[in-house]
């Protein structure tokens, strides 16, 4: 074999070496995007807002597909999982599906309504109350013209509790700068119509709404004549 050749077989096993060199490579890169990526799977995100309590449909979501590693534990990855609920808060467009967004859709007996209204959460039994328990309802009220006593009134008794919400901060009013704000949790009742307007009223016009654990099978009538108290009267 004369020199010429010896460069030649040369040069070819050096070829031969740097496409194993790259194969090899490429194999290395293909393995380690694999191991960052994973297999894929389905997952649903918002195509709009949805507001608080509203009832899910189908067609509110799209459907996506992304790395597995990369979903939470606790998103939605079929739509059945979702029929019958609500939004238990406000859902932004872009987001993941996720099911501590959403809770069952209470079943309302007929002539019911749902009611949400915001309590003080140092006033509310905070932490206790939870779906599903019955509570009764509490407002003071300041004396209907000057002289008049203040009184503490039971405005509803044995209110099922259907949902509880986050912790909010809340902001006082410009005609309450002098006091410091407030947590408050949404609270969402099964009441009926004039229910309704009691809890509504109050939330609005009471200097302060307490809410009263009510424990599983107790008797909660109330006789009229004590759904009424002034400290005058407490003798």
């Amino acid at each position: 074999m004369n020199s010429r050749q010896r460069r030649g077989v040369i040069l070819l096993l050096l070829s031969v070496l740097c496409a194993l060199g790259a194969f090899a490579g490429v194999l290395s890169v293909i393995n380690d995007v694999e191991s960052k990526v994973g297999p894929e799977v389905t997952a649903y995100r918002l195509k709009s807002d949805i507001a608080p309590y509203t009832a899910l449909r189908t067609d509110q979501f799209e459907k996506i597909s992304m790395p597995e590693r990369w979903l939470s534990e606790n998103a939605v990855t079929d739509l059945d999982d979702i029929r019958g609920k609500i939004a238990v808060t406000t859902l932004r467009q872009g987001s993941l599906l996720q099911s501590d967004m959403v809770v069952n859709q209470p079943e309302l007996r007929p002539g019911q309504q749902e009611v949400a209204i915001m309590i003080d959460a140092a006033t509310g039994v905070a932490g206790k109350i939870t779906p599903g328990a019955a509570v009764n309802v509490y407002a003071t009220f300041e004396g209907e013209r000057e002289g008049s006593p203040d009184q503490s009134r039971i405005i509803v008794t044995n209110a099922k509790v259907l949902d509880v919400g986050r912790l909010t901060a809340l902001q006082p009013d410009e005609s309450d700068r002098g006091r410091q704000p407030t947590d408050a949790v949404p609270i969402t009742f099964a009441l009926s119509a004039i229910d309704a307007q009691r809890i509504t009223y109050a939330e609005s016009f009471a200097q302060r709404v307490r809410l009263a654990l009510v424990a599983p099978g107790s008797d909660t009538t109330v006789p009229e004549q004590d759904r009424t108290y002034e400290l005058a009267k407490d003798k």
